[in-house]
């Protein structure tokens, strides 16, 4: 059956007579003879009879390739991303029903493209799909379109210029910017999110001025992520979409829910079963990007924000090529898109990865610059012979959108310290036994408070109506004593271990990304389990590290930290919160990650003084990670609440100062009370 009908269709090739119908029909039996062969492949049959069937099946697929070689209009039906076709599907089931070929099982949450062999499958979620059809003319969009400037003789017609281009940042000397001209931070009335910082709302002015492509490089600790969620905001290119990092998924999912609160986020998780495809904001991060680029590159995005870019700096890479692709698909249905590539990467440090960057921004093509670029180093009039050629084609690239601040260059606008919540999501096995010990430490706090609440009204003859917040505080009070007494079960301690070990891995892989982006980072945790999953994640990354811990001798402890402060090489010190959080001096580091939460604001503040001190010439950021959703996001709230409470006490106030044993009873009487407040 499948032959007869290659075969009918190259027969309308020869003839000359393809029609819509013929188009149908072709790309139906070449996708029937996909998965024919396909299913060849995985039966229980002999080698013989496979290879025998295998043959037959290559017969049909030369029928078709030589349809395809005479009728160009067909070739591109045989692409692995091929659109299918209207009423395709419906002549598959026929062929598929004659042939006698099996029908496909239906997926159970989501359709499956087909895909190269060796790519993971892709999915389109449910929501796409219902968006999908309540839209189902996605017309381009060339309203914004500038008109192209007159044709003119053109100097570098001939010239290679990729290389000249990289070379002008080689050359570029001490002190020279690689900053774009911005306008004055004029753009900051109406905003519905917090207030911005002078720096941060230059680049939104050139947004809302009509910049459209930015490589915003400024250094971690400046806020790229409000920058470029005001400037999409500023440019209205919604629907927008965010590509990042697993580790920083959740954090620009809030941060789009604080400066952006009127344009719903939605958050890529594998396969996408909870996609609202009607958000204005979509967050993938680049492990699943495969499994989506298929729908996302139909989704008519008006912009798109990749967050550290120089991940895609191997243009080889599979990740690297979906970036291009998707970039490449907006560009042809918006004119002029808003497409802003983050990293706080140098850019005089291997410039030749920036290639990937500046061709996802539409800045060069494979082998030229591209249009607005060739325009600007035409205006030159000058030719890479020229020695001043370099210095104008640098400032030609920087002013299509390079921008980049240090923290030194803006601490005016930044405080001398400040802590950044780094929210994660907890996944896979371990995340799912955490949220379980939680729930069945809730569980018997409410056992405990029911079984006080029953003895006290039968000892009294009365009827508790609502909480009784003074019991709850009682029965949370007595269940730290017997964690304190006895140790065992699952307990507030140990699910905070337990969210240590969780959180290792991401937190070391966050402060990678740090250590790639500013120099040297200071990594910080409680427990020892904590501090060898960090380590093990620095070798594996080829990050030179060092490590403080409590069973060091005095001279493996000071050895290790003149490694930190005088190797260029170790990038990393890896230091114990007890063992490290006093006496030591780690300046010469500007930045800290707090992979565990401390028990006390004290704690927290003695480990970031570590590199908050005299001498200390740059603003400190303290990066925290915390687990979302869990007992760590109430802790850490509770940490905040106390040293506010510390710093009204040591200006003055009569409040008592916080102590450890506050912050375990609160979280405590916090989830009793959660618990009584959603039970019936």
């Amino acid at each position: 059956m499948l032959a007869d009908a290659a075969r009918s269709t190259e027969l309308a090739v020869a003839q000359n007579r393809v029609t819509a119908a013929t188009r149908v029909r072709f790309q139906a039996v070449a996708l029937l003879v996909r998965e024919l062969r396909e299913q060849v492949k995985t039966q229980d049959q002999s080698e013989s009879q496979r290879n025998t069937q295998l043959t037959r099946i290559d017969g049909i697929a030369t029928v078709l390739a030589r349809a395809a070689a005479r009728d160009a209009s067909l070739l591109g039906l045989l692409s692995e991303d091929a659109a299918l076709l209207p009423g395709a599907g419906s002549v598959m089931a026929e062929l598929r029903q004659a042939a006698g070929m099996p029908a496909p099982p239906e997926p159970e949450k989501s359709e499956v493209e087909p895909v190269a062999p060796g790519v993971e499958r892709r999915v389109v979620p449910q929501s796409v799909i219902a968006r999908q059809l309540s839209n189902p003319f996605l017309a381009p969009d060339y309203s914004s379109a500038a008109p192209r400037p007159k044709a003119r003789p053109r100097v570098l017609a001939n010239w290679e210029l990729l290389g000249p281009l990289l070379k002008s940042f080689e050359q570029a000397g001490s002190g020279v910017s690689s900053c774009m001209p911005l306008p004055p931070p004029t753009f900051l009335a109406g905003l519905a999110g917090p207030a911005l910082m002078p720096h941060q709302a230059q680049v939104v002015a050139a947004a809302a001025d009509g910049h459209r492509t930015f490589l915003l490089a400024d250094e971690p600790g400046l806020g790229k992520t409000a920058q470029a969620l005001l400037s999409a905001q500023a440019a209205d290119a919604y629907p927008l979409l965010v590509v990042v990092p697993n580790v920083v998924k959740t954090s620009w999912a809030r941060e789009a829910q604080m400066w952006t609160p009127t344009h719903p986020v939605t958050v890529v998780h594998s396969d996408g079963e909870t996609v609202d495809a009607f958000a204005d904001i979509v967050v993938v991060n680049y492990d699943v990007l495969d499994r989506h680029v298929g729908w996302l590159g139909r989704h008519g995005f008006r912009g798109m924000v990749v967050d550290e870019a120089h991940f895609i700096k191997n243009k080889t890479s599979q990740r690297s090529r979906h970036i291009l692709e998707l970039s490449d698909r907006i560009r042809a249905r918006i004119a002029r898109p808003l497409l802003m590539a983050l990293t706080g990467t140098p850019l005089i440090n291997d410039i030749e990865d920036f290639l990937a960057i500046w061709e996802f921004l539409g800045w060069i093509g494979e082998k030229e610059p591209g249009p607005d670029l060739m325009e600007a180093l035409e205006e030159t009039g000058l030719t890479p012979v020229d020695p001043d050629f370099y210095p104008a084609a640098r400032q030609a690239v920087i002013e299509l959108g390079i921008v980049r601040r240090r923290k030194v260059d803006v601490a005016a606008d930044i405080p001398a310290r400040r802590i950044a919540d780094l929210p994660i999501e907890l996944e896979g096995a371990l995340g799912r036994s955490i949220r379980d010990a939680e729930r069945a430490l809730a569980r018997r706090l409410l056992r405990r408070y029911h079984s006080a609440v029953a003895a006290r009204d039968e000892r009294e003859g009365t009827t508790t109506v609502g909480i009784d917040h003074e019991l709850v505080r009682q029965v949370a009070a007595r269940e730290r004593q017997d964690d304190n007494e006895n140790g065992s079960g699952e307990n507030v301690f140990t699910m905070m271990r337990k969210i240590g070990q969780a959180k290792a891995v991401l937190a070391a892989d966050y402060a990678a990304q740090l250590s790639h982006n500013v120099g040297k980072v200071v990594f910080f945790a409680k427990h020892i389990d904590v501090m060898d999953a960090a380590e093990q994640t620095f070798a594996q990354r080829g990050i030179g590290y060092s490590s403080i811990r409590g069973d060091q001798t005095p001279r493996v402890r000071q050895k290790n930290i003149d490694a930190f402060v005088k190797d260029d090489d170790v990038a990393v010190i890896v230091c114990s919160l007890m063992a490290a959080g006093v006496g030591i001096n780690l300046q010469v580091a500007s930045n800290v990650v707090l992979a565990e939460l401390s028990w006390t604001a004290a704690e927290q503040t003695q480990a970031i003084d570590r590199v908050h001190r005299i001498g200390q010439d740059q603003p400190v950021t303290a990066w925290r990670v915390v687990a979302a959703q869990t007992i760590d996001a109430r802790i850490a709230e509770l940490i905040d609440d106390k040293a506010g409470l510390a710093a009204r006490a040591l200006d003055g106030s009569d409040e008592e100062i916080a102590s450890s044993v506050d912050v375990q009873l609160e979280a405590l009487v916090g989830l009793l009370t959660d618990a009584l407040s959603e039970s019936p």
